[in-house]
């Protein structure tokens, strides 16, 4: 097992980058957390908090770096 920090961003509409400017934001973390590889510590971040994350899943940009 691994240590890894993982964080969610949300990533904006087409319509809100044009219309208002808006950028990512973060929704989630940095977190630590410990997995086999980085897939499964993005996929624990993802389900294991999901009333921290309030963001649709087809918006979301799942950031995830072993910690050294």
């Amino acid at each position: 097992m691994t240590l890894f920090e993982v964080a969610i961003l949300e990533e904006p509409t087409t319509k809100q980058i044009e219309d208002e400017g808006v950028q990512e934001r973060l929704v989630f973390g940095p977190k630590a957390i410990i997995a086999r590889d980085a897939q499964s510590a993005g996929i624990a971040a993802v389900l294991d908090s999901p009333s921290e994350i309030k963001v649709e899943k087809s918006r979301m940009r799942v950031l995830v770096r072993p910690f050294t």
